[in-house]
């Protein structure tokens, strides 16, 4: 894939440097200058360009005849502050199952600093290999780099397939990776498989609002790659009978800045919550419309801090600004697989009931006895949730200090 500019036809008229929004384009000499080091090939300037066609972008074929050439399995290992994200561990229990299928190697993918013995840890959750991109500079994350430096893995190793999980780290940069290296992206999979005859990763997600499942493959582009939400698959169980191998490679500093040199953080604002995160979650109390206002959400922040569990919410309450997003259960927010889910003043859309539905046990509390969501509920109860609440809180207090 490649971007050109005829310089017969480029007036230096600008509208392609005002289209790119990472300042890849500058003028010089009345002609336009792309930084191929920051082009992401997005076609933004070519769409500005219409008038003059002087701006095209090639796609390569290469890639289908190259597919021969691809083989393993990578998983992308997220960390944050030196600590490996939960759905990474379920990335590398589904990304054994895959490998295994292939008969081929699980590659681990991590980068930080300092994290030596997390990286050989990884080997005792299935990995073969594991990459670790050391430098003090990718302790936070920042998706300039963090592509880069995929991408480099992707150049050397070849990995035929790629996962990575659905959160807001991997849904910032993986659809980058998968534009820079010509790979095929299927987003926010339930589930996966591999065609083992035609070597093809099958990825299933919802579509229509949740109302089919469509299974996506890539068929001429590698690598496949796939992301899936946390809590949908099962996490990857400790061998310390395994063993691997651990390549370190350290990542000049100066290299780094060059890559970040068009943004840079200025503070990272940690949310302040009592109770626990609900993708982590085992019992999570979650409010709806039905709760009113954002002063009677203190109801389910009560229940929660009695039953030692996470807040949620519906995303009605999340737009009403209630609460923070980050508390958001549904397709448009956290897919949560806890053993007890309740529900109060949620009707149950079809977004909300498909990032909660898998949940052990559900009770619903609801004013209108034929909302949605008491089709999935275990235990219904018809009331007014302003009422109940108070209640429940009250009798699990007294069950808890009794």
């Amino acid at each position: 894939m490649g971007i050109n500019v005829c310089l017969e036809k480029c007036v230096g008229c600008s509208l392609c440097v005002k289209a790119c929004g990472l300042d890849a384009i500058t003028i010089k000499d009345k002609k336009a200058v792309i930084d191929m080091a920051k082009c992401s090939m997005c076609s933004a300037c070519v769409e500005a360009c219409k008038k003059f066609g002087a701006i095209t972008i090639t796609k390569e074929s290469s890639a289908k005849a190259d597919v021969n050439d691809y083989k393993n399995v990578a998983v992308f290992i997220e960390q944050h502050e030196g600590k490996v994200a939960g759905v990474s561990y379920e990335m590398l229990g589904e990304g054994r199952k895959l490998a295994n299928d292939l008969s081929e190697k699980l590659v681990a993918v991590l980068l930080g600093s300092n994290m030596n013995d997390v990286a050989a840890d990884l080997v005792k959750y299935g990995a073969d290999k594991v990459v670790y991109f050391d430098s003090p500079e990718l302790v936070q994350f920042r998706d300039d780099t963090y592509t880069a430096l995929v991408c480099d893995f992707i150049e050397k190793d070849k990995p035929s397939i790629l996962l990575a999980g659905a959160t807001a780290v991997g849904r910032s940069f993986v659809p980058k990776i998968a534009a820079r290296v010509w790979g095929g992206l299927t987003a926010d999979c339930t589930k996966l498989e591999v065609d083992t005859e035609r070597r093809l990763l099958l990825g299933t997600r919802p579509a229509f609002g949740g109302n089919l499942m469509a299974t996506i493959i890539a068929p001429h582009h590698r690598p496949q790659i796939a992301t899936v939400r946390h809590k949908v698959m099962k996490a990857a169980a400790r061998d310390e009978n395994r063993s691997g191998e651990v390549t370190v490679i350290t990542v000049d500093a100066a290299r780094i800045a060059k890559i970040n040199e068009r943004t840079k953080i200025l503070d990272i604002v940690k949310e302040i919550e009592s109770t626990v995160n609900i993708a982590e979650a085992d019992i999570i109390v979650s409010g709806g419309r039905g709760m009113g206002s954002a002063e009677n959400f203190s109801l389910i922040r009560d229940l929660a801090q009695a039953l030692g569990g996470a807040v949620g919410a519906s995303r009605a309450a999340v737009d009403s600004e209630w609460i923070p997003y980050s508390h958001q259960v549904g397709q448009t927010g956290k897919t949560v697989c806890p053993k007890l889910y309740i529900a109060c003043g949620i009707s149950g859309s079809v977004q909300h009931m498909a990032g909660m539905q898998s949940s052990d046990f559900i009770i619903a509390i609801n004013k209108d006895p034929a909302a949605d969501i008491f089709q999935i509920a275990n235990l219904g109860i018809v009331g007014d949730a302003l009422e109940i609440l108070p209640q429940l809180t009250k009798a699990f207090k007294e069950k808890v200090c009794a």
